[in-house]
This record gives C-alpha cells, structure tokens and sequence, in this order.
C-alpha cells in the first residue's frame, strides 16, 4: 500500500504542473460562466433598468397590488399612483422612456381587461410581468359578483392530484396530507445534493479517463518498465486510480469555487449552503466516488492493452462509451423516476451511479430498499473489476509492437 500512495503522489505531481491540466482546470468553469452570463448580457439590462410604473386605479385595488410587487425580487418596479389619464401620461412618455401606464377601472372589473401602454425604454417582457396583478384583480371581480366567503375560499383553492393504493391504510395516511403540506416541497432541497455528486461524479470520471491515456504512453515511452521494477503491477495499478481520483476532487474543489458563488447570487432567495451541507450529499457523493472507482478499473485495465491511446480498436472504443450509457434511458427516468427502466438502470452497474443520484434528486421519498441493493451490487462489482483490470494490467503493461486483441484479454483473464 505505502508503494501505492507513492505511485498516487506521484502521478499527481507528473499531472497538477501539466499545462494541459491547468488550463483544463480554470478554463472549464470559465466557460461554463461564459454561456451563463453573455446571454443574459446580449439580451439587454432589462433587469437592472427600474421602469416607473403609473397606475390610475379607481377601483382601489392600489394597496393590494404595492406589497405584491415590492416583495417580486424578478421585477424592478417603481409604482406611482396617479389621477392623470392616458393621453397626459403619453406625454410624458418622450422624457421618460422606462415608464408605463396601467388603467384599472369599472372596464377592467365587468370585462377582465386592463389597459396599459409603456415607453419606447420599457423591456418587452412587461407584458407577462403584468400577469402579477392578474390575481388580485380576479379577486375583486368575484367580490362584485357578491359571493360568499365560502365560495369565494372553494374558487380559490386549486385542484390537487393524489394517488392512492385503494387500501383503507393508504387512504387514510392520504387523508392527513394537507393543501399546505403538498405545497411546501422545496425542489433545491434535493437538487442541489445531487447538483453537487454529480459533478463529482462527472469531474472525476473524466479526470479518470486520463489513466487510459496514462498507462498507454507510458508503454509508448518505455516508462512501464522502469516503474515496474520497484512496485509491482498490482501496486502501479493502485496508484493510478489513487492518484487520479485525487486530481479529481481537486478539479471538484476549484469548479465549486466558481459554481457556489454564482448558485448563491443567482439563488438569491435559496438557501445553497444550507441545502448543500446536508448527510443526503454524502450518500449520493458516495454513490458518485463508486462510479469513479468501477470505471477506473476498467479504464487502467484498457490503457495497459493498447500501444498507443491514438491506435485504438473499435472494442476499446466500445468500452470508453460505457460512462455515457446513463443518457440512452435519461428520458424514461425523468418522466417516471419509479418505474421498471429506473429501477433496472439503478440495478446495472454501469448505468447505477448516474442513475441512482438522478432519480433521488427527483423523488420526495428515497427508495432505500432499492438504493442499498445498487450500491450493494456496485461494490461487488468493484471488486470484481479490480481483479479482472489487475490481471489485463499485469500482461497487458509488458507487451508491446500491437494492441491487444479481445481473444487475447479473455486468455489474460482465464489465466
């Protein structure tokens, strides 16, 4: 093990002063940062432009509507209350380009129609802003038609949807559930958790496919044998994948710094800590760190069977794709995130880490039953490919002139 550490150590220092990986390291998140923020700036500074707003209310509805928009972070508003009419304001309008004008009057309650006009300055999605007020507006037009409380609370209410086993036990708990309790679940409460181990799980997983290029240009350099005659295969192995998942979380520690920040200014109302340091994260980043380990083995297992990362078969080809097999049933998982496709795909082990932290992200209620057999069956086949990569990698890392051959991979493993 102590020639392990040494191998990881050192494979992280050949790696952390590499150019390739520095740039890498920075230059991802920027560009992440980049197609977040140079949409927002092309599209203008509607946001950050406040746009006066004029109300001529005669119905008084004015103090309903003020606390409404105060409290809409989204909306830059500054409502001023006047007795002026359309045409005088219009005037204004030369002068004053970011302002608006809105009519609330006898016309709006009987006909449900409100009459604005806005300056040449005012963005363009004003008129969906307006929708804000639309509640208010179709509270008073059900009080002119002098309804009762009661029936004013049951049109108010909305519909919900539940389902039900048909079993008197799940009516029952069904019964308990209140309009409010259905309303309050938080989607960053579990998708900033799985936000989280899954750019763990990506970063690295990518970071991992570098001990496929590793372990082949070393054979390209002659370096293998070098190494191998103070630490055995089973040691260099080791090493890599220590050394690699590292690299790794380093790559996860700069990018938070990046993602954090931004999460937390752009979230400006969600608490991103709070949801972040929860024991939930460290069971899906758990999942994530045993997909690492799984497709690292296969991947040093690879590398060592090949003569140059450049002069790959169509069966190594094959193999490097298996990270990305998750995205074929994506669309099955989302739109039914209990169903037999998300259950089977939890149960693969190819397909068990990125599945598993996708569906509990989705679901209110983890499936516990469900999430232990998958981590159960990914480390068995941990296990398992860590033998069979040891046996490929013992062989394969002292050939060379040629790649080997499926055939030939299946003799290493029967040996």
């Amino acid at each position: 093990m102590r020639n392990s550490i040494k191998v990881g150590k050192w494979e992280i220092k050949r790696n952390i002063k590499n150019k390739s990986f520095i740039i890498s390291l920075f230059l991802t998140p920027l560009i992440f940062v980049f197609f977040a923020t140079v949409p927002n700036l092309l599209s203008g500074n509607d946001y950050d432009t406040t746009t006066t707003v004029y109300v001529n209310d005669e119905l008084g509805t004015y103090e309903v509507i003020e606390p409404i928009i105060e409290e809409n972070n989204m909306m830059n508003w500054d409502l001023t209350e006047t007795n002026e009419e359309l045409p005088t304001v219009q005037q204004r309008f030369e002068e004053e380009p970011n302002s608006a004008y809105i009519q609330i009057d006898e016309h709006t309650a009987e006909n449900g129609v409100v009459t604005y006009v806005k300056g040449d300055g005012v963005s363009s999605q004003f008129s969906n802003q307006l929708r804000i007020i639309e509640q208010p507006l179709k509270q008073l037009q059900l009080q002119s038609a002098n309804l009762t409380e009661e029936q004013l609370e049951l049109i108010a209410t909305p519909i919900m949807f539940e389902a039900a086993d048909g079993n008197e036990e799940s009516q029952a708990s069904q019964e308990e559930i209140t309009t409010t309790e259905i309303g309050m679940v938080d989607p960053y409460e579990s998708g900033i958790p799985a936000a989280f181990a899954g750019l763990v799980l990506f970063s690295i997983v990518i970071t991992g496919m570098m001990i496929f290029q590793s372990a082949s240009q070393e054979k390209k350099d002659k370096v293998a044998e070098i190494i191998l005659s103070s630490v055995t295969p089973g040691e260099l192995m080791q090493g890599k994948i220590l050394g690699y998942f590292v690299l790794g979380l380093i790559q996860v520690g700069v990018w938070m710094l990046f993602a954090i920040p931004i999460a937390i200014y752009m979230l400006d109302d969600v608490p991103v800590l709070q949801h972040l340091l929860v024991p939930e994260t460290l069971i899906l980043v758990f999942i994530a760190i045993l997909g690492y380990l799984l497709f690292a083995a296969l991947f040093v297992g690879l590398g060592a069977t090949l003569e140059d990362a450049s002069s790959g078969s169509n069966f190594q080809g094959m193999v490097m794709m298996l990270p990305f097999i998750p995205v074929v049933i994506i669309g099955p998982v989302l739109s039914d995130p209990s169903g037999i496709v998300a259950q089977v795909g939890s149960y693969i082990p190819f397909t068990s880490p990125t599945i598993l932290i996708l569906r509990l992200a989705i679901l209110d209620e983890w499936p516990w039953v469900e999430v232990l057999i998958g981590i159960t069956i990914l480390l068995v086949s941990i296990w398992l490919f860590m033998k069979l990569a040891g046996k490929i990698f013992k062989v394969g890392i002292l050939i060379y002139g040629k790649n080997a051959t499926p055939q030939e991979i299946w003799k290493w493993l029967r040996a």
